[in-house]
């Protein structure tokens, strides 16, 4: 597959002469980035989907939920609605997308809200009753009508952005230099084992395009499953008759990790904010017991009536102890250090 987008390159080049002008014209000031007077985060990348945005947002607001009022502000990808929406428990993830969703469930003490139009959305955010102090802006990073004080981007170690190009040839929603825009680099998605000497080469390289502090990360999987009949270990799973369901950019490390379990699986894989039709759904009911992603649980909850339908958390975890860095670096732009 890749070769045969290497054919794309010149659709590329287009692509690329399109994205350079507008960033151009927001660099050079002819066209406004919107400032705000109080802290705002972003959280984004420079590739289509898969680095690990949602893991780092929700690290994002365990860490500043209990020190400040906090707004978490998304688009909702996939949601059937439109315009601005204020998340409240009662919605589903076909109102407002499994991610919002996601975040309010977890974190209820938080403001979450979804809208396309950022501009719009942090204005109606910040005038509801529970003003945040700090927002979060998820997925973000090529919306340049508005500036972030601090932009945290992401890049899988798998799939490094100074390796890529530029859509349809490969997956770059920008040129690699959009990453100068980012006060911080996450490489995401590690080996547990990564060596100090293979994190001095990435550095190095991304160093060619940001002068931003790099972090390396992995992700912690859970020992334990949830659903609605409550929490399960891993190791008390069925041998038999599992059905793993994934809609996500990439489900590999996932598999990786529940085959290290020595669990039998069948692999139901769909695209990333996977819509589930009623064929599908019914076929769904048919499984004796589904593991799948937080977010396609979010999805499926509340149209599946499987009891059997559990969900395995993930976390970010920082290699060599460099959580207490990025946390400072953060706690000095929103003013709380």
């Amino acid at each position: 597959m890749k070769h045969l987008r290497k054919l794309l390159f010149p659709f590329s080049a287009i692509y690329y002469v399109v994205t350079w002008i507008r960033n151009y014209l927001f660099d050079s000031g002819i066209w406004k980035s919107q400032e705000y007077d109080f802290p705002v985060i972003c959280v984004g990348n420079l590739s289509v989907g898969g680095t690990g945005k949602t893991p780092m947002t929700e690290y994002l607001i365990k860490f500043l939920k209990d020190l400040t009022s906090l707004g978490v502000l998304s688009r909702g990808y996939g949601r059937s609605t439109s315009g601005y929406l204020f998340v409240e428990h009662s919605h589903t993830a076909d109102q407002v997308g499994d991610e919002p969703l996601q975040y309010k469930t977890k974190f209820e003490n938080i403001s979450v809200a979804v809208c396309e139009d950022r501009r719009k959305g942090i204005k109606l955010l910040t005038e509801e009753a529970l003003e945040p102090k700090i927002l979060v802006l998820d997925d973000a990073y090529q919306h340049r009508s508005v500036k972030a004080g601090f932009s945290i981007l992401l890049t899988p170690y798998d799939d490094l952005f100074y390796n890529d190009n530029v859509l349809p040839a490969g997956n770059l929603r920008e040129s690699r230099r959009g990453a100068k825009r980012a006060q911080v680099i996450i490489v995401s998605k590690c080996p547990v084992g990564l060596s100090v000497n293979a994190q001095s080469v990435v550095r190095k390289k991304i160093s060619q395009y940001t002068h931003g502090n790099v972090y390396f990360t992995t992700i912690d999987y859970s020992n334990n499953i949830y659903g609605e009949q409550g929490r399960m270990e891993l190791s008390d799973i069925p041998n038999t008759g599992v059905t793993l369901v994934t809609g996500i950019a990439n489900p590999k490390p996932l598999l990786k990790f529940i085959e290290s379990k020595n669990i039998t699986f069948d692999h139901k894989q769909y695209k990333d904010h996977h819509n589930f039709s009623a064929s599908e759904l019914e076929s769904l009911e048919k499984c004796s017991f589904i593991l799948t992603t937080e977010k396609d649980y979010m999805r499926l909850k509340s149209r599946l009536k499987n009891k059997n339908l559990f969900y395995l958390p993930i976390e970010v975890r920082f290699l060599s102890g460099e959580h207490n860095a990025f946390k400072k670096e953060v706690l000095d732009f929103a003013g709380l250090s």
